[in-house]
């Protein structure tokens, strides 16, 4: 090999040999300094020494950290102390990660990124550790104050009247949704509020639904002497009735339709007033006060046909409500056990 040519293969060898020493140097200059465009927890840690970039993140993130997570729902605010979480996050492996991956291109890709003002785009997650049983435990709190029931369709039932009264739709938190907006705002060291979502329930009785669930509904006005019959909501026919006398006053209240009977037998209350009579059967015929029909209510007293019609429109029986005999058979024919009965 000419001389000259062996020289100048030399300082190239030299010169390349200085230049990667120089490299390597340069590369030391930067040794534990994280690559411009990461970040941890949205914290930009770019730039930034193994160290300075912990105490950024104990400042911007785990400062934040340990403030509470606040819920609103309307006007309300539930609040998750952090406290009772335990929460906790390991900043050394966040660092320690943020550094590797700025290494990881190798020492000639690292120079030519310094050198150009290139970026690593990368985005460290925080791995927090908490108590996932608090968390479930708020949720569960938040929930219990928060959720309604739905109300039912139902009757107002008066002395006079028969009011439908309309249902309301309830409302539930939802809790899976919740736990992950929580659990997102617990990482989260800017946005600790979370706006709870719930779901509409329906009831199961619409107002729709109320006539079909009250075919048939009866109502006693007793200061009225009246019985009212109601068929899909609305009155279809009034009866004029005898009730309790004072001290034998007819049960007030909601009831039910208990029992039917044709030509019920009479069993005598084992009371006083009964005298000779008490604690005996009576079968059906002119001895018998309950005639033609009978509609069970409550404890013995029930609506039955009279023979003493003068006593229609006033208080004047032990407790049951009197009919004429035409009336209570129209009365039985319309009605079926069961067949709410309010009494005012």
């Amino acid at each position: 090999m000419p001389k000259k040519l062996s020289i100048s293969l030399a300082v190239v060898v030299l010169l390349a040999v200085i230049g990667a020493f120089a490299i390597y140097l340069w590369d030391q200059n930067y040794e534990n300094e994280i690559a411009d465009g990461v970040t941890i927890g949205g914290v930009d840690v770019g730039g930034l020494s193994a160290d300075e970039a912990a105490t950024q993140l104990r400042a911007s993130l785990v400062t934040p950290l340990d403030k509470d997570v606040v819920v609103r729902y309307g006007d309300e605010k539930y609040k998750l102390d952090s406290k009772d979480l335990n929460v906790h996050t390991d900043i050394d492996e966040m660092v320690a990660e943020a550094v590797q991956v700025s290494e990881d291109d190798g020492i000639l890709a690292r120079t030519w990124r310094r050198v150009t003002g290139g970026e690593v785009d990368y985005a460290i997650q925080p791995q927090l550790d908490y108590s996932q049983s608090s968390v479930n435990e708020f949720i569960k709190g938040v929930s219990e104050n928060i959720d309604q029931e739905p109300q039912d369709a139902s009757v107002e039932p008066t002395g006079e009247t028969l009011e439908p009264v309309a249902a309301q739709p309830g409302i539930k938190v939802e809790e899976n949704k919740l736990e992950r907006q929580v659990e997102s705002a617990l990482e989260s060291p800017v946005d600790r509020k979370v706006k709870a979502k719930v779901e509409k329930v329906k009831p199961e009785v619409t107002t729709g639904d109320l006539a079909a669930k009250y075919p048939t509904y009866i109502v006693v006005d007793r200061s009225n002497f009246q019985l009212r019959l109601y068929k899909d909501l609305k009155l279809e026919k009034t009866y004029t009735v005898a009730i309790g006398a004072v001290g034998y006053d007819t049960p007030t209240g909601l009831y039910s339709i208990q029992d039917k009977q044709v030509d019920p037998v009479w069993n005598v209350p084992d009371s006083d007033w009964a005298g000779d009579l008490a604690g005996t059967t009576v079968p059906p015929g002119p001895d018998n006060p309950l005639k033609a029909r009978w509609m069970g209510i409550y404890d013995g007293a029930g609506i039955h046909g009279t023979s003493d019609v003068a006593s229609l429109g006033s208080a004047a029986s032990h407790g049951c409500v009197r009919m004429d005999v035409p009336d209570v058979i129209d009365l039985y024919d319309r009605v079926d056990v069961g067949t709410p009965i309010y009494i005012s």
